[in-house]
């Protein structure tokens, strides 16, 4: 039997979860139920049949009812993982962790007065490693200028224990700040939510990395080759030149202009192969024109080789005339290292001939490096365009009431 300072050491160390209800312990507590200090709370009174959908307590209560949900992947963010264990908790629409002793996952306070309270719940990934939790939108905590955020914990079969990964927290919360944003650790991938609307009920995606930015998780070897963040990482925002296309004539952030759908960001740095390049170009601007506004293309140039910001406004310029292109931006920085514009925030090697970057939601879905202009490859971006286009992708940014 753990004792209970060894049960709290567990919760803020292991877990990093109870350190996180921001409240002052009430000057009453609940009497601890026998089994308290049997189990960790990821176990802490777990039913013995999951499913991939949960709805929990809290969707009863008053507020904004929302669905979380998203696919389980393998490290390489495309092999969807089955009978992966989620546990989340959250606060309720007051933002306090509370305890309701009718609830069957009601978790009692302990003599520090934490606890997980009754909204909280299990999953298990289905066999396409889907996931779905019905809620309700909490609040961030009476005390604290924090985010509103839902702890999230996992478990599979490449770790002995459960770990946690990066809370779910939403786009539109102004706690939320660039600063914060750039400091996460995105275990599991970025846990921002951008939610779309469905009559009455929020909905936001997230698709978690297994063993993403996790510490000790155990790794096959890795294509030592690197250039852009991962796959389930966010794109940070930056500001290039724009030379060519509807943008022509500022610095203007493809993420935070046109981030909404899905989009694509072809890097190029100090090695251009020119061919190859006129060959991308013209078919990412047949696909971009195909889909519509459910595609923008952005060319990103950053060879820091005898940078003059008029003669690379000039080049590309004439470059976007001769390829007729109609809807593909041409832009450019004064390399992949540069500040002024935060490109260096998303980590392009500048010495890879090119780094592709697919996303949708400003998340990275699918990233490839030195990939040739191939039908074969074609294919492989139209397929991984079409197949991450669900029934929720069409549906427009949710506006808060």
């Amino acid at each position: 039997m753990f004792p209970l300072l060894k049960i709290a050491l567990l919760l803020l160390t292991t877990l990093n979860l109870v350190n996180c209800n921001g409240q002052a312990p009430d000057k009453q507590y609940n009497k601890l139920s026998n089994d308290f200090d049997k189990s960790l709370p990821f176990y802490y009174h777990m039913p013995t049949n999951l499913s991939a959908n949960d709805t929990s307590p809290g969707y009863k209560q008053h507020g904004q009812k929302i669905l979380l949900t998203g696919t389980v992947y393998a490290r390489d963010g495309k092999t969807p993982v089955p009978d992966v264990i989620l546990y989340y908790y959250h606060t309720n629409s007051e933002g306090v962790y509370a305890t309701k002793e009718s609830e069957q996952r009601n978790m009692p306070k302990n003599k520090l007065g934490q606890t997980h309270g009754y909204i909280r719940g299990w999953l298990k990934t289905d066999k396409h490693g889907k996931y779905s939790i019905y809620t309700v939108k909490p609040e961030t905590y009476p005390s604290r200028d924090e985010p509103a955020h839902v702890h999230v914990s996992l478990k599979d079969n490449n770790m002995k224990e459960p770990y946690y990964i990066d809370d779910f927290v939403f786009d539109d919360d102004p706690r939320l700040t660039s600063r914060r944003r750039i400091e996460m650790e995105n275990r599991g991938g970025s846990g921002v939510i951008r939610f779309v609307r469905k009559g009455s009920l929020l909905i936001g995606e997230r698709n978690i990395i297994l063993g993403l930015n996790i510490p000790n998780y155990p790794k096959k070897k890795e294509n030592q080759l690197h250039s852009g963040k991962h796959i389930g990482e966010d794109m940070i925002s930056f500001t290039p030149f724009h030379a060519y296309g509807p943008d022509k004539g500022t610095k203007t952030c493809p993420i935070c202009k046109y981030g909404w759908f899905h989009g694509i960001l072809y890097f190029v740095g100090d090695n251009p192969n020119w061919e190859d390049i006129r060959k991308w170009l013209v078919f990412l601007d047949q696909e971009s024109e195909q889909r519509q506004t459910y595609l923008k293309v952005y060319f990103v140039y950053g060879n820091s080789s005898n940078y003059n910001k008029d003669i690379r406004m000039q080049e590309l310029e004439t470059l976007g005339t001769q390829l007729e292109l109609n809807t593909t931006a041409l832009t450019f920085v004064p390399s992949f290292t540069d500040k002024n514009s935060d490109i260096h925030l998303n980590e392009i090697n500048p010495k890879v001939e090119n780094t592709f970057l697919l996303f949708k939601r400003s998340n990275i879905i699918d990233k490839y490096i030195n990939f040739k202009p191939t039908q074969e490859n074609f294919k492989i971006i139209k397929q991984r365009l079409d197949e991450t286009a669900n029934d929720y992708f069409k549906l427009s940014k949710a506006k808060q009431k």
